[in-house]
């Protein structure tokens, strides 16, 4: 089969598909995961056939969209939610280190597919943005105390700077400062090796490279049915919508890389590995503000602490976006609810998705999730007026004009049963493997789409575990520290790291490409 023909950024032209193809490999869902796995098949299996199915008419276009995530190279830099104290106020870093490593092979593979040719400047991608954790009240300084000595005693965070000062932070984030009561009490740690990447931007650079090379990617083309055949392989059944062709492919091995919607397809398939999981709808909204002169005063992503009770999904955070060549603020998140998997979903889907091997697990999700229940009550029956109440805990000097509401997409958090059998929320993602590994799904969120690479390398191992030993070297080759930690090699670590930042420039100030 011949290479989808590039169209326009994130658009692919639409070829007839014969029913008698056969690839090697079909990838669902036109986001940063199915991308990321055709730039990593590139490197050890640069000879198989890969067909690209995106229900959308352009890649990118849900969860991988610019706007429709922070931004945040989630590598535990500032999310507070990775570091949960203990009742005796000690921090366990543990998931923040976890985190951190797996950031650290996606820079390192950025940073390779740089080097070979995927972008004249990664600016396109990834930009150098501050990483801040803030808090106030004399229990946040105490946390974050005893936060910055657990994190700086792995080398991952050794220079992870920590602040109680309010001049001081006056020149940290002087937008958050002005205004602010004086006798507050506040702490604040900051990383300057922090990153704002625009995942939408990166999917396309990937995809272009990949079609580049051979991979045919069509976009308006959904997956209506995944069947396991007598010899082993999947009949993937797909309909192109401008023009109604309904069409079948033969495949080897199917990834479900397509967000919220690989929880049904995964149920289609009927693989007994995807019994007991459900999948729970949250609407990201966040307020936007594209006055420039408010983003030049907050060179930086800020996460606080989420409110007593509620889920870590509620974490607050003010972050400096850059997208398209221009600077803009979002604050949030915000919750919503809709049934819908997907931005461009089905009103059907959460009821579509229940059941008989989820029922119990969804059941057991909604008597023992009370906290998350009242939170999303909460944030549903909020007024603009109490939005901005919520932003003005970080710019006291907040104007409602300066901001307007985005509907920033749809997350579907994964609900699954743990080792007793009884339903559990889990935030976070979950690589699903089935058919003796020939088909494979990804579910859940955050942090999602920033450990790509990680969760790309662990369907790698687990699917074809006949061919780790052989593609383990070339691996190696884009990634250095694959199959070490860093956290326990201080010496890779500075190699490593001096590399990609050279690579992906991410030193000095917060500069800008031009719009792609």
């Amino acid at each position: 089969m011949t290479s989808a023909e590039n169209t326009a950024p994130g658009e692919y032209a639409h070829p007839v598909v014969p029913d008698t193809s056969r690839p090697d490999v079909v990838l669902v869902g036109g986001g940063v995961m199915s991308a990321t796995l055709a730039a990593l098949l590139g490197i050890v299996a640069p000879h198989w056939s890969i067909t690209l199915f995106e229900a959308g008419d352009r890649v990118a276009a849900e969860s991988s969209d610019g706007w429709n995530n922070a931004g945040t190279g989630h590598s535990a830099l500032c999310e507070l939610n990775y570091t949960p104290a203990g009742a005796d106020g000690t921090v366990d870093p543990t998931k923040a280190i976890s985190i951190n490593e797996q950031f650290q092979l996606s820079r390192q593979f950025w940073s390779h597919l740089v080097r070979t040719g995927l972008t004249d400047t990664p600016k396109h991608f990834i930009t150098p943005v501050p990483h801040i954790s803030f808090v106030h009240g004399t229990e946040g300084q105490a946390y974050m105390r005893a936060r910055h000595a657990a994190l700086t005693a792995s080398p991952l965070f050794a220079e992870l700077e920590l602040t109680t000062s309010q001049d001081e932070l006056a020149q940290w984030v002087p937008l958050m400062m002005e205004g602010r009561d004086p006798q507050q009490p506040v702490a604040a740690t900051r990383s300057t090796a922090g990153t704002d990447v625009d995942f939408g931007s990166l999917t396309r650079l990937l995809l272009d490279q990949a079609t580049a090379r051979g991979v045919a990617v069509h976009t308006g083309t959904s997956v209506q049915g995944l069947e396991r055949t007598t010899d082993g392989r999947w009949k993937v059944s797909a309909r192109h919508h401008a023009s109604g062709e309904e069409f079948t492919v033969n495949a080897g091995f199917v990834f479900v890389g397509a967000g919220g919607g690989a929880l049904p397809l995964l149920q289609r398939a009927e693989i007994p590995e995807i019994k007991g999981f459900g999948g729970f709808p949250v609407s990201g909204l966040f307020l936007r503000s594209t006055n420039e002169a408010l983003a030049a005063r907050h060179q930086a992503k800020v996460y606080g602490q989420a409110a007593v009770g509620a889920p870590p999904m509620s974490v607050p955070h003010l972050d400096l976006r850059l997208i398209e060549g221009k600077q803009s603020l979002l604050f949030g998140p915000y919750a919503g609810f809709s049934p819908k998997f997907l931005k461009a979903g089905s009103w059907l889907d959460l009821p579509k998705s229940v059941r008989l091997g989820n029922i119990g697990s969804m059941l057991g999700v909604a008597r023992t999730q009370t906290a998350l229940t009242r939170y999303l009550i909460g944030q549903v029956l909020q007024r603009p007026s109490d939005r901005i109440e919520a932003l003005e805990e970080f710019v006291p000097t907040a104007d409602g004009d300066d901001w307007e509401m985005i509907h920033a997409g749809q997350r579907v958090q994964v609900i699954k049963q743990d080792d007793k059998g009884r339903g559990v929320l889990q935030f976070g993602t979950e690589l699903v493997v089935g058919g003796e590994g020939s088909i494979a799904g990804l579910l859940g969120a955050s942090p999602g789409a920033s450990t790509a690479v990680a969760a790309m390398l662990d369907l790698l191992r687990r699917c074809f575990p006949d061919r780790h030993a052989e593609w383990e070297p070339l691996l190696r080759e884009a990634i250095p520290s694959y199959g070490r930690k860093l956290s326990e090699d201080p010496a890779l670590f500075a190699e490593v790291r001096e590399e990609t930042t050279r690579t992906l420039e991410l030193t000095g100030p917060v500069e800008l490409a031009g719009a792609r």
